[in-house]
């Protein structure tokens, strides 16, 4: 398909699209959801396009649920999931460590009961999860015990998240040949009215800034996340299209993946942002420039039901 970037879908050019792609990749949160309410009309397109032979996949960033838990959550919201289809940092963050790591050993999580629980269904034990209170001076914090079986820190979304955690990754990753991994950049969660609290990324950043190291990340816009879904799935990156609201994770995934990207403006991004990196002159903008744009994913319905 021919035509300038971040061009309004409309028309008959939903129906070119759709039949150029036989994949479909949905971010959820801002997509087909915020917090606990559904986008109206999600259900009906990603059961359409279920329907009419597309294979429909979900990735998204957020590490506090594991596959079974965002099964259940899009079942409940009448969408047609099935938990092998989803693909969230909890579960690829395993295996990363599993399948490219090659991990055996223990890992420091600073994370959530999720994270732990997606590590554990693939063999990797861990040890962090839940508070870790502060107790004596300087001197016991630099001379913590440690479990001599860890040898890596991963970090994730942990609402735990303290000066204590963060002494004891710093701790670990003093150690030679520790790895050091995170699921994701978000530096921020968007929620309803406007509002925000800090995401995994500000966790990262601090324990990135304390080891003096900087870790891999697992989650968009980092090409890892496609691999392990097209690895499974043998997905044609040329016939598959990306669906988001944040142009520096899910359209800049695409464009790292070489796939077709389509904007939702349900979520966080505009397109005045996507103009203004269009406009930039900076290549690396660019990759945050996406090919189409839509006020909601709902606007693909008329093209699927005629």
């Amino acid at each position: 398909m021919s035509g300038s970037k971040c061009s309004r879908l409309g028309g008959p050019l939903v129906k070119q699209l759709l039949d150029s792609v036989d994949s479909v990749l949905f971010d959820c949160d801002g997509v087909i959801w915020r917090g606990d309410q559904v986008i109206p009309g999600a259900p009906e397109v990603i059961n359409l396009l279920k329907k009419k032979g597309k294979k429909v996949f979900f990735v998204t960033n957020n590490s506090t649920k594991t596959r079974t838990m965002y099964a259940d959550k899009m079942t409940t919201m009448g969408f047609e999931v099935k938990e092998e289809e989803v693909f969230g940092t909890a579960y690829c963050c395993a295996m990363y460590l599993k399948t490219v790591c090659k991990l055996e050993d223990k890992v420091y999580l600073v994370g959530s009961n999720a994270m732990k629980q997606e590590l554990e269904a693939v063999g990797i034990q861990q040890t962090g999860v839940g508070p870790d209170l502060i107790s004596g001076k300087q001197l016991d914090w630099a001379n913590v015990p440690l479990d001599g079986d860890v040898k890596a820190v991963v970090v994730g979304f942990d609402e735990h998240f303290s000066y204590m955690k963060l002494n004891r990754a710093l701790q670990y990753l003093s150690q030679p040949g520790c790895l050091f991994v995170g699921t994701n950049r978000d530096t921020r969660l968007p929620l309803e009215g406007g509002k925000a609290v800090p995401g995994t990324g500000c966790l990262l950043k601090a324990v990135e800034v304390a080891a003096q190291r900087q870790a891999e990340t697992v989650g968009k816009p980092n090409h890892f996340m496609f691999d392990c879904l097209s690895s499974q799935y043998g997905i044609d990156r040329n016939r598959c299209l990306m669906v988001g609201d944040r142009l520096d994770t899910d359209i800049m995934l695409g464009s790292n993946c070489g796939l077709k990207t389509l904007l939702t403006l349900t979520g966080v991004s505009t397109v005045a942002d996507a103009e203004a990196h269009q406009k930039s002159g900076c290549a690396e903008r660019q990759g945050m420039v996406p090919d189409y744009y839509v006020d909601s994913i709902a606007d693909l319905l008329p093209a699927l039901q005629g």
